[in-house]
């Protein structure tokens, strides 16, 4: 018989522990984001007033590590579970908690409630809703919840606790990476991860969460709790990223994503991509075939134009130039400008399909630059002149082209 494991609680202070899970292995979220280096599902007890409260659970196959972290910790008692969002997760395992823990009430959104009931069978009556901005005393500590819809499904909140100055944000400044440690380690390489998160899962919301931010404003934030992705513990390096991400306009970049059969589309995008630098324009080229989707999301941030090629296949877009037009459109980047190359065999409406499915990207379309097979020395000539639109355009931006 197998040896019983034992897993450690982490303490982040006194009386406050991270005890949530790392999936190390995990390689896909939602089986359509990639996890390149896993993720972890982060759930923290707080002790005050003789009170516990458990901010959210983790997901379902993790439950068992969740237990055994708060064994730990000899909890006998739960009294509030903090719910900030509704996705499984985050929710999926808190019926186990509940069974264990009778006598804990789950706190959460009305929405949030709703969902609850729906996706994870909870009992109506272990919910307790909670106002935006309703304040719970816990003795010696409170705990103030804020409602911020829309991070990413329309039931999320927040909880701050202003005596400690601890926000705990779930989804909200999340990041998808397995590691050792409960802290951030290498702020460079956390705020990668984060920026790839907000694209793959927040940016289609940023209007709506850059009006909720100014919900944190005069906040003496000291510490920043995520569900995925490490503890904060100088919050002005996530805070001010996302305020960049929400708000800035893009920059002096250009995404040339294509996908080509029989190098004729490959050729006019190696030819763009070399017009564009040589112009001064900072260009990411993505070969769809092969591309890690997440990474190209992640320059969608930034990126003032993309660029889509695709030869035709029976008169329209090829299926992965399709996919990535599709995907753009749902995460609907600050993008300015966009642009349609291509090959083609016998005809088609190769621009016409990739456009209509890039309408929700609020950009001005550039002419399209269309070929009848190989490409020709008047071809290529059609690729400087879009280099040179493209070039004038971002010359209008505040980053400006490099002299």
């Amino acid at each position: 018989m197998m040896e019983e494991r034992t897993m450690q609680a982490r303490k982040i202070e006194d009386t406050l522990y991270w005890v949530g899970a790392m999936d190390w292995d995990r390689r896909m979220f939602d089986e359509l984001i990639p996890l390149p280096d896993g993720t972890s599902y982060n759930a923290y007890l707080l002790q005050g007033g003789g009170k516990a409260v458990l901010f959210d659970a983790v997901d379902p196959p993790m439950a068992a590590t969740l237990f055994a972290r708060l064994e730990s910790l000899k909890v006998e008692r739960i009294d509030y579970l903090v719910a900030h969002h509704a996705e499984q997760d985050h929710s999926g395992s808190i019926p186990e908690v509940l069974e264990r823990f009778p006598m804990a009430q789950v706190l959460c959104t009305p929405k949030c409630k709703t969902m609850l009931i729906e996706h994870v069978h909870l009992k109506e009556e272990r919910i307790r809703e909670v106002k935006d901005g309703e304040v719970l005393s816990l003795g010696d500590l409170t705990l103030k919840f804020i409602h911020f819809p829309w991070v990413h499904w329309p039931e999320t909140m927040l909880t701050w606790c202003p005596e400690r100055k601890l926000l705990f944000t779930c989804d909200l400044f999340g990041s998808h990476k397995a590691a050792s440690g409960v802290f951030v380690q290498d702020e460079a390489l956390v705020l990668s991860e984060a920026k790839r998160y907000y694209a793959e899962i927040m940016m289609p919301f940023a209007s709506m969460i850059s009006k909720s931010m100014a919900k944190l404003e005069g906040l003496d934030i000291r510490l920043i709790l995520p569900s995925h992705g490490p503890v904060y513990q100088r919050p002005a390096l996530i805070l001010d990223a996302y305020r960049d991400w929400l708000n800035a306009p893009p920059k002096n970049l250009a995404v040339v994503a294509f996908v080509s059969m029989h190098g004729s589309t490959r050729l006019m995008a190696e030819a763009l991509v070399d017009a564009l630098g040589a112009r001064g324009v900072r260009v990411e080229q993505y070969d769809l075939s092969k591309a890690d989707i997440g990474k190209l999301a992640c320059d969608l941030v930034d990126a003032a134009t993309v660029a889509l090629g695709s030869p035709t296949v029976l008169g329209g877009a090829h299926p992965a130039a399709a996919s990535a037009a599709y995907l753009a459109n749902l995460l609907r980047p600050k993008t300015k400008w966009l642009a349609v190359f291509g090959s083609y065999g016998w005809g088609g409406k190769l621009a016409e399909g990739l456009g209509a499915m890039l309408g929700a990207v609020k950009a001005e379309l550039l002419p399209p630059v269309l070929v009848k097979g190989l490409p020709r020395r008047a071809d290529y000539a059609a690729i400087e002149k879009l280099a040179d639109e493209i070039a004038a355009r971002h010359a209008t931006l505040k980053e400006k082209p490099p002299a």
